[in-house]
């Protein structure tokens, strides 16, 4: 897995930051005058929340939100913990000019969820396309938890279309020996291929070492980041810094207890490969501590 990483937006203004801090320090929940001062200064600055910032793209709350995790639209400056993300004019003025419209925008969002309508994209029957999901071909960018607490993947339009133009022979005919093993084992690459891509998202998203490592152990069994990470105040760091789960992940908790085990690595290949890239993310983030004290134990 590529893993290039791009620093976030650290455009803003100190003002924004410091009335939100003093409102949340007020004691006072959702105090006019402090509601009022956060708004003015964000809007000073030039900052927004994602439902205005959704509406000035002309995109849904849910397809701004897919736009967010594949990196299109990147977050503003980070605020007080805990905070919904903002976004700045500059970035959506970008957005808007890299894209050229709207429905250029939503078309690279677009979803589908499940084997029949991804098939239809594809223009060929549920069974192959599962088959060509299963073997590793398509790498879904999201999941949902249907009423039967089954997963539904969900794939990216735009993908699937350049997937048909692309290997037109892999829509029709036999299964090729390296899938038809695949098949006869039982094999689903999906939820593995599925982890792999969302770990890539989040660690583009961010160029700070301890925020990396935070990724990669938040893809670890919880014995096997303790193996890893021996260092008690190493691992209430990551904790405190791991990412919040993907969009789309359910809150009902019967719903919720299928989602997570999608979130942690599963074949013993798996969980060595990313022990090893969390051992050398701590390598860098330890190696920052100690040269600057800006993050992490010493």
């Amino acid at each position: 897995m590529t893993q290039t990483a791009q620093a976030p937006q650290t455009t803003g203004t100190a003002q924004t930051q410091g009335a939100l801090r003093n409102a949340r320090a007020s004691g006072t929940p959702r105090a006019a005058g402090a509601e009022t001062a956060v708004a003015a200064c964000e809007e000073a600055a030039g900052l927004m929340g994602g439902g205005r910032a959704a509406g000035e793209l002309g995109l849904s709350r849910s397809e701004f939100a897919r736009a967010v995790q594949l990196g299109i639209v990147r977050t503003g400056p980070q605020g007080v913990a805990g905070t919904a993300a903002r976004y700045t004019r500059t970035e959506l003025d970008r957005v808007r000019s890299a894209e050229g419209s709207a429905e250029a925008l939503r078309e690279r969002v677009e979803t589908v969820a499940g084997a029949a309508a991804a098939a239809a994209v594809l223009g060929v029957g549920p069974s192959r396309f599962t088959r060509l999901a299963r073997c590793g071909h398509l790498v879904p960018v999201g999941y949902r938890i249907n009423r039967y607490r089954v997963v539904v993947w969900l794939y990216l339009a735009t993908e699937l279309r350049d997937f048909a133009a692309r290997e037109p022979g892999m829509l029709r005919g036999s299964a090729p020996p390296e899938d038809r093993e695949l098949v006869a084992a039982r094999a689903d690459l999906r939820p593995r291929k599925w982890r792999e891509r969302h770990v890539g998202l989040l660690l583009r998203r961010t160029g700070d070492p301890w925020e990396r490592a935070a990724v990669l152990a938040s893809i670890l069994p919880e014995a096997d980041v303790r193996e890893t990470v021996p260092d008690a105040a190493e691992r209430i760091v990551l904790g405190a810094l791991a990412p919040p789960p993907p969009y789309g992940h359910p809150q009902v908790p019967a719903a919720a207890e299928v989602a997570a085990r999608l979130l942690r690595a599963g074949p013993p290949d798996e969980i060595g490969w990313y022990r090893t890239s969390l051992e050398f993310a701590l390598t860098g983030a330890r190696g920052q501590s100690k040269s600057t004290g800006e993050r992490g134990p010493t």
